[in-house]
C-alpha cells in the first residue's frame, strides 16, 4: 500500500448573496493522511475524439469528526496531480474509504 497525503473537496450550496434566492455550489478543501489501497485505470469510450480516463483507485483516510460529520459532500479528491471524482465513499471507522471515478470538472 501506498501512502496519501493530499486535499478533499467538501462542496456545500450557499445563497450569493445572501437573500437574493440564487444558490451556487462552495467547496472547501481539507488535508487528510491515508493509504492507497487498490489502484487501476481503463478508458471509456464515449463517442468523443478522446477516451475519457477513469481510475478506480481506493483511497482510506484517517478521518476527522469534520469528515465522518460531512463524508455526504465529498466531491473530488486531489491524487497524481489532478482533481478525481469521489464516486462512494465507506464508513469504517476510525477511516473512510474512498473510492474515485473520472476527473472532476466542478
Amino acid at each position: 500500500m501506498g501512502k496519501f497525503y493530499g486535499r478533499i473537496g467538501y462542496a456545500e450550496t450557499v445563497e450569493e448573496p445572501e437573500g437574493s434566492g440564487i444558490w451556487i455550489p462552495k467547496i472547501t478543501e481539507r488535508f487528510y493522511y491515508g493509504e492507497i489501497g487498490r489502484s487501476s485505470r481503463r478508458l471509456q469510450s464515449t463517442g468523443q475524439l478522446n477516451d475519457d480516463i477513469i481510475i478506480s483507485n481506493e483511497i482510506s483516510i484517517i478521518a476527522d469528526k469534520f469528515a465522518y460529520e460531512n463524508f455526504y459532500a465529498m466531491k473530488y479528491v486531489e491524487y497524481s496531480g489532478a482533481k478525481w471524482k469521489i464516486t462512494n465513499v465507506e464508513v469504517q471507522h476510525p477511516r473512510l474509504i474512498l473510492t474515485t471515478g473520472g476527473i472532476y470538472n466542478g
